[in-house]
């Protein structure tokens, strides 16, 4: 018995966090789980179906990470490509060390809480994951408290992925916006111009990007032509979704030209392009009730 739990559950048992790359850097970010009021649709209104919304059913209170200076010293806003119920998007590359200095500040419902991490490699303590009689503090980080989580950018951690809490409290945390992105780049590889988080959730009753449901509300995302331009697209929840942007066009991993992707609980992508289609576009899932729901959004490219 114990054997399977620690084959189901104590996989960082296995994934031994060996130390970065020569050249690797040593990188450090301050997040604290903080009360926040949310507004699923700030303008009260289905642009599409031309419907007024009830407030009531679109504005609740969570809790959501933020990103600090050090010591948790002043609030910094997400990055533009970021904005929304999301955390901070991490940056790492490959042969780097992350330490994320973590602090419980959920006054709302004095609830513990943690973050888990895909993507890197980390030793048991830093997995973030609760479970009695194995975890450590940090999946478990009472209201008041902090915890440091190591991490290590090795070879196969190059990509997109989501960081969430994983504590006693993670239902309603996934399910109030408690989660973030990762981008984690290859060394060589180019830094893209624009870099765009697409979270795509269930929050309240609405299929929502980054929190926000319907045109309006949603994110809009700006490039120029000529704009190395990268979507970062998770989803977390009970759904799968398919990606797609209006008039663009990628490459899969076999080389052949798609428009549409996708993406089921806790999977993640990355897709990149030069830019060089002007206009205004819609991106949106493409499972049609979800787009209905408010699954959908507008990407502006101008000269």
């Amino acid at each position: 018995m114990l054997a399977a739990l620690v084959i189901a559950f104590g996989i960082g048992v296995f994934l031994q966090a060996r130390p970065g790359k020569a050249g690797g850097e040593t990188i450090e970010y301050w997040v604290a789980a903080v009360p926040a009021t949310w507004h699923v649709a700030p303008n009260q209104r289905d642009a599409v179906m031309n419907e007024e919304l009830d407030p009531k059913k679109t504005i609740f209170q969570t809790v959501v990470y933020r990103q600090y200076t050090k010591d948790w010293g002043k609030q910094i806003p997400n990055e533009e490509g970021d904005r929304g119920i999301q955390g901070p998007l991490l940056h790492a590359e490959v042969g780097d060390i992350v330490l994320v200095h973590f602090l419980n500040l959920d006054t709302l419902n004095n609830h513990a809480h943690s973050m888990h991490f895909h993507g890197f490699h980390y030793r048991p303590g830093s997995d973030g994951a609760y479970l009695p009689g194995f975890s450590g503090p940090g999946a478990n980080v009472l209201p008041g408290k902090s915890f440091t989580y190591r991490l290590v950018a090795q070879d196969d951690s190059a990509g997109v992925w989501p960081y969430h809490d994983h504590s006693p409290s993670m239902d309603d945390s996934l399910a109030g916006g408690l989660y973030g992105a990762i981008s984690i780049r290859k060394p060589g590889d180019p830094k893209p111009d624009r870099e765009f988080v697409v979270f795509l959730e269930t929050t309240l009753d609405f299929k929502t990007i980054n929190g926000r449901a319907f045109v309006g509300n949603t994110p809009v995302f700006h490039a120029k032509v000529g704009d190395l331009v990268q979507w970062d697209v998770l989803s977390l929840g009970d759904d799968h979704h398919t990606f797609h942007v209006h008039g663009h066009r990628w490459k899969d991993p076999a080389g052949a030209d798609i428009d549409t992707l996708t993406v089921g609980p806790a999977e993640s992508f990355k897709i990149q392009w030069r830019e060089e289609d002007p206009g205004t576009w819609f991106y949106h899932c493409h499972v049609e009730g979800h787009m209905m729901q408010g699954m959908i959004g507008i990407y502006r490219v101008s000269r």
